[in-house]
């Protein structure tokens, strides 16, 4: 997958793409990510990216010359368009799977108040957002959405198993898991996981699963 990330700080994101798992997946060519900051393509010689919501209130509002200038001069001809904005839908497993089938993705980060809402219907082909809630930009959540599609990216997780044996891949969160040592301050591993037996291990875990989910995600739990 080619992905072009737009930021007003794409120096943000050394950090996090630049470790671990994202790390070894674009030494493997498995994902190639640009960064690309927005105001290389502003209009005038002080880079000027953004100005005063018309209509009044607080902020400002990233302009739609210099965002429309970066969209176009960085997208390819099946280039599919996000936006990380709290108004669009809600980052889910089963999103971030369809998102990983993508081969060509840009994604803009949004900053202050949002963006000039003309961009969005000119050039957004989906609004993302990874919770209830307002950071101080788009940065973090362009890389939680990165890092959730690239899970499912062929290649990108060692065991491609564990993927779909995650939380939220069955309509369940995750059953507990015990490693070494078998007895931890009182606290003993169940025995049923060191019985050997896969079959009793399996229900075990699915049970677990279930119960978990009852207690900490009831809206999950009724539609499973």
């Amino acid at each position: 997958m080619h992905i072009e990330v737009l930021s007003l700080f794409p120096e943000y994101f050394q950090g996090p793409l630049s470790e671990s798992m994202l790390k070894r997946a674009q030494e493997k060519a498995l994902i190639e990510i640009n960064l690309v900051n927005i105001r290389d393509y502003a209009l005038d010689k002080h880079r000027k990216v953004d100005d005063r919501p018309y209509g009044g209130g607080p902020g400002m509002v990233l302009m739609p010359e210099p965002l429309t200038r970066a969209i176009e001069a960085r997208k390819r001809e099946d280039t599919y368009v996000v936006y990380m904005s709290p108004q669009g839908e809600k980052l889910s497993a089963s999103l971030a799977k369809e998102m990983a089938k993508k081969k060509e993705m840009l994604i803009i980060c949004g900053h202050y108040e949002g963006i000039d809402e003309r961009v969005i219907q000119k050039e957004v082909d989906k609004e993302i957002s990874i919770g209830d809630f307002v950071l101080t930009n788009g940065c973090l959540a362009a890389c939680v959405f990165i890092d959730a599609m690239s899970r499912f990216i062929e290649g990108v997780v060692g065991d491609q198993k564990g993927v779909h044996e995650d939380s939220f891949e069955s309509g369940l969160l995750d059953w507990p898991h015990y490693t070494r040592p078998e007895n931890f301050e009182g606290m003993k591993v169940p025995q049923v996981l060191l019985s050997g037996n896969h079959k009793e291990i399996e229900l075990w875990r699915k049970r677990e699963a279930r119960k978990k989910t009852e207690v900490m995600r009831p809206d999950l739990y009724e539609n499973s």
